[in-house]
């Protein structure tokens, strides 16, 4: 039959257009069931990595409201002596009241029992070799109930590097930080902290009192010099994060120091008085940019240095001891809420104004947490001890600096 012999009546036309509308009605349809199902399919793919979201945030704030409720329960069933003593970072000497501390035995177990410190930093004298090291570090830290800081200053170049400058360890050895920050390249910074994160890792330490975060504003300064990234506020910025970064992705707590900024003055804190005469604005501009970006890079602790700041500062209170430095603007202004730590308080700038007693008071007054290397250590954990007794320290406040000291320690 030949399509051109039908004859397309009135009828016929109706019913073929009938038709056509039908097929047509179907093909619609089945183009929006299709439609259908891939926004479905495209929203509950959307929806489940939203509610896995959820639940990851659900299980992470219930393991930090964990951490939290045992910090707590650790702090309330500890004595105040126990709380007191937390508060100190010294040496091994300065715990056992040996005269050079190479390993740890009985003697260091007693005084850890005595007096159960926060932290213990160690110096070229107690470092030996790989084994002698890794043994008595893991010893000393065996004895503890509350896990130690065990600390070192490893900056990496040729001034302050306890272990890479020991010609016993086999380890890379770096140039001087001013040399690093001459390059331009902040993945360089990224591999000091990282390299030496490493190792000190494998040795045992879980602190290093790093990077130096001083901007070098004094060409003259003698204290800092090349042990700081350069004179450039923004390279020393970069630089400092990322050295932080390499560090404690390696699970070593950085250091920021010396907070307010070491690197404009002439004097140096181990021998006397060291004057910072910057004003505020100035500091903001400069000093402090390294300090803000080590602290968004995740910096666990930053230390004070026994700096003079008599623009800032109401009198000639150094730093460590200063409620405006400490409290007013790292805490409030510059948002840190990590361990704050002294320098050194044997240091000259110290001990020629003040006695043991009075500056680990003072330190704690101020808002710092931990105490560094006093003169007398046993002298300052009695004068904690005696200022809380007498009420110029509340028990409370020891407690807001255990609480910051832990959630570090069992992180």
């Amino acid at each position: 039959m030949k399509w051109n012999n039908i004859k397309w009546n009135k009828k016929n036309q109706q019913v073929m257009i009938i038709l056509l509308l039908l097929v047509l009605l179907t093909l619609l349809s089945v183009l929006l069931y299709v439609m259908f199902q891939k926004d479905h399919l495209h929203s509950r793919n959307q929806a489940e990595p939203n509610n896995q979201n959820q639940s990851d945030s659900f299980e992470e704030t219930e393991q930090t409201d964990s951490l939290d409720d045992q910090i707590a329960s650790l702090i309330q069933n500890m004595s105040i002596e126990e709380k007191a003593a937390q508060l100190f970072f010294i040496t091994p000497e300065g715990l056992t009241g040996v005269d050079k501390a190479t390993l740890a035995g009985d003697t260091t177990k007693q005084a850890l029992e005595q007096y159960p410190v926060g932290g213990l930093i160690y110096f070229s004298q107690n470092i030996l070799n790989e084994k002698q090291i890794t043994d008595m570090v893991s010893n000393t830290q065996s004895y503890s109930k509350i896990p130690l800081f065990i600390g070192i200053d490893e900056e990496g170049g040729t001034s302050v590097a306890r272990i890479a400058n020991n010609p016993d360890f086999p380890v890379t050895d770096f140039p001087d930080m001013a040399e690093i920050g001459a390059t331009g390249d902040s993945s360089k910074a990224y591999e000091v902290g990282s390299t030496i994160g490493a190792y000190l890792k494998q040795y045992g330490f879980n602190l290093d009192f790093a990077p130096d975060a001083d901007v070098l504003t004094n060409p003259d300064n003698t204290a800092i010099g090349k042990r700081s990234f350069g004179n450039d506020p923004s390279l020393v910025a970069d630089m400092t994060a990322q050295e932080v970064k390499g560090l404690q992705e390696q699970g070593v707590s950085a250091v920021l120091k010396h907070f307010p900024g070491h690197g404009g003055t002439a004097e140096d804190t181990h021998h006397g008085a060291a004057v910072l005469d910057r004003s505020l604005d100035q500091l903001k501009e400069n000093e402090f940019l390294p300090f803000q970006s080590g602290i968004e890079a995740g910096a666990d602790a930053v230390m004070i240095g026994h700096l003079q700041v008599p623009q800032v500062i109401s009198d000639d209170t150094p730093a460590s001891l200063s409620s405006e430095i400490i409290t007013d603007i790292l805490r409030e202004d510059l948002q840190f809420d990590g361990i704050v730590i002294t320098d050194s308080l044997s240091m000259e700038a110290i001990t020629k104004y003040y006695s043991s007693e009075e500056a680990a008071v003072m330190c704690i007054q101020a808002g710092a947490d931990m105490i560094l290397m006093p003169e007398d250590f046993q002298a300052a954990y009695q004068g904690i001890l005696n200022a809380v007794e007498n009420g110029s320290i509340t028990e409370d406040r020891i407690n807001e600096s255990l609480t910051r000291i832990f959630k570090v320690k069992y992180r």
